[in-house]
């Protein structure tokens, strides 16, 4: 979306307000565009993308000093939007690795590996970009910023970051021509150690799911 529709035509295009929000509504754009399943042979590759960009912008906001909004109480944004639909087209379309092995914190000791899925993480991040958009949209621009640093470092953050190591992941394993574990039967409400995952595990060659996903391994 350009400047001209998304800002005031005054605003500085180095401004860092404008900066972050270009790169939330970019993100937000893309992954709606990417969910309509018109070009699959891409998605992994241009998710991977994305979900790097964004997290620029969240290191950004991360790196920033504390953000404090003008008003003392968050003023109502109205409803959320509905994602369950998104979430159903991301499901359907990254079908052969929606669902990933993560460690919620890797400073705590001896945490074991939790299911879950690129889908779900994907919606959950737009959720909370979507949020802090409104407030921009409405002018409230400090409010916006100081949505979107509070919750990078409460959920965003650590949800795009997860979604960022499983996409590589599989870019990785298909460049490299390794083959992949498929969690068989893995569902997200269970909670799953690293030797019940070992069990779990079946073996596919990569090919099998390289094709559908538009990444190819090297001849």
């Amino acid at each position: 979306m350009s400047d001209a529709t998304l800002h005031e035509t005054a605003q500085d295009p180095d401004d860092f307000a404008v900066q972050i929000a270009d790169q939330v509504e970019s993100f937000l754009v893309a992954v709606m565009e990417v969910a309509k399943g018109d070009e699959p042979d891409s998605a992994v590759p241009f998710l991977l993308l994305e979900v790097s960009q964004l997290l620029l912008a969240g290191g950004r906001l991360g790196a920033h000093e504390d953000i404090v909004p003008d008003e003392r109480y968050e003023p109502d944004t109205g409803p959320d939007a509905d994602v369950d639909e998104l979430r159903e087209n991301l499901a359907r379309l990254l079908d052969p690795i929606d669902v990933y092995s993560e460690v919620f914190d890797p400073y705590e000791p001896r945490k074991a590996p939790v299911p879950a899925r690129i889908s779900d993480d994907l919606t959950d991040v737009i959720t909370d970009l979507r949020h802090g958009m409104a407030h921009y949209r409405a002018g409230r621009t400090s409010e916006a910023l100081w949505w979107w640093q509070f919750s990078y470092f409460s959920n965003w953050g650590s949800t795009a970051s997860a979604t960022l190591r499983a996409l590589q992941s599989i870019v990785a394993h298909v460049r490299l021509n390794q083959p992949l574990a498929e969690l068989d039967g893995l569902d997200t409400d269970q909670a799953m150690g690293d030797e019940t995952l070992e069990i779990e595990a079946g073996r596919v060659m990569v090919e099998e799911i390289a094709g559908p996903l538009g990444l190819r391994s090297p001849q």
